[in-house]
């Protein structure tokens, strides 16, 4: 006889009721792990999609998603000249803000030259660009539809095509344009300091062409590094390559928010263990008479033990199993994108499983320390 289990059979609206409530703390915790996972997500889909070996960009910056780069777009032409280069593609990055149905809408604009590296995009829907001007790709989450125009500064686009989901590292959803729309919207959302900047540019070398960063290709057994290192003798460029554009991403764009969420999640762990420590504890003194009672007829303290550890387990599988459930279903409805990876979710159930066994050790102190005369009083 499984007496875990005909206790809870005694009184299981209370028991599921128990487990609901930490189902939900529980589906916090998956919840910011998931948060975090697709921070990271974002962040490395922006270099997944322009499937760079090598970026360049402005001199002393650590790449267009870090901080601000311009360089001129001719030097795409000057790197695809160089030894080991396949391939070069300019691109332009913008955040910008944009009326959409009487709200506004805040989107990351990429402009990309099209048949080019960093210009090639998977589509959910529609088409690809095929004009040189006034046509855009949008990510579903713009709340953009295909046919639909829309005013970007002081130009209307028309949606030809819905990307497969993409996001800045910020979150924003994105927006795809030809290279010269993009460079044309960003002069337009460009501050009056910068204007003032680029007219003493065009007067002094009539270049007002720019680009936040080139992208390279390297041809067959050529060396990444031997390209950067040649690239960066040029004094006013810097080179990284693919892997360490993606460090500068997940440790420096993203490392904030991972160690927030990492605090948070320890927190909420900590929690949970003192939340079922306490339930726990609560059903054992509920249960103290039935101990007494068991004690007093014989039963040996693993009974006992038995007893209040199979609840303990069986709290936080179930909890743990309604809290999965719960936050997949939804994460539609969240702000930003949740990923939710195998290999975390087995680490958090091995870690609720120790959690619920350190927790019912209060329980099974109180239990074993009841009285056996206790269940002969009133």
């Amino acid at each position: 006889m499984n007496l875990a289990w005909r206790d809870i059979r005694h009184s299981p609206g209370r028991f599921l009721l128990t487990c609901l409530g930490l189902s939900l703390l529980l589906g916090v915790v998956m919840g910011m792990t998931a948060i975090y996972r697709g921070l990271v997500a974002e962040a490395l889909g922006l270099l997944d999609v322009a499937q760079a070996d090598i970026w360049v960009v402005e001199g002393g910056k650590r790449g267009p998603f870090a901080e601000s780069s311009r360089i001129p777009r001719d030097t795409r032409d000057a790197i695809l000249a160089h030894w080991g280069v396949a391939a070069t593609g300019a691109l332009v990055y913008q955040s910008v803000e944009i009326p959409h149905r009487g709200k506004i809408l805040r989107v990351f604009v990429i402009g990309a030259e099209m048949g080019r590296p960093g210009g090639e995009f998977e589509l959910a829907d529609g088409r690809h660009i095929l004009k040189s001007r006034y046509e855009l790709l949008a990510d579903p989450r713009t709340g953009l539809d295909l046919g639909e125009q829309v005013r970007i500064g002081r130009n209307d686009f028309t949606v030809v095509g819905l990307l497969k989901e993409l996001s800045s590292s910020g979150g924003d959803p994105v927006v795809v344009m030809t290279l010269r729309d993009a460079q044309i919207v960003q002069s337009q959302f460009d501050p009056p300091a910068v204007h003032r900047d680029a007219a003493r540019q065009t007067s002094a070398v009539g270049a007002t062409d720019l680009v936040n960063a080139v992208i390279v290709r390297l041809a067959d057994a050529s060396a990444a590094e031997d390209v950067i290192a040649s690239i960066r003798r040029w004094k006013h460029l810097s080179a990284m390559s693919g892997p360490e554009q993606e460090a500068i991403l997940t440790r420096s764009v993203v490392d904030r928010a991972r160690k927030q969420i990492g605090m948070f999640t320890a927190i909420l762990l900590v929690v949970t263990t003192v939340v079922i420590g306490l339930i726990i504890y609560t059903m054992t003194l509920d249960k103290k008479k039935a101990i007494a009672t068991l004690k007093l007829i014989g039963a040996p303290d693993s009974v006992i033990v038995k007893l209040v550890l199979e609840q303990a387990l069986a709290l936080g599988g179930i909890g743990f199993i309604l809290g999965a459930t719960l936050i997949r279903l939804a994460k539609d409805y969240f702000p930003r994108r949740l990923v939710f990876e195998t290999s975390d979710t087995v680490l958090l159930f091995g870690v609720v499983t120790a959690v619920a066994l350190l927790a019912s050790v209060i329980g099974i102190r109180t239990a074993l320390k009841i009285d056996p005369a206790s269940a002969l009083s009133g």
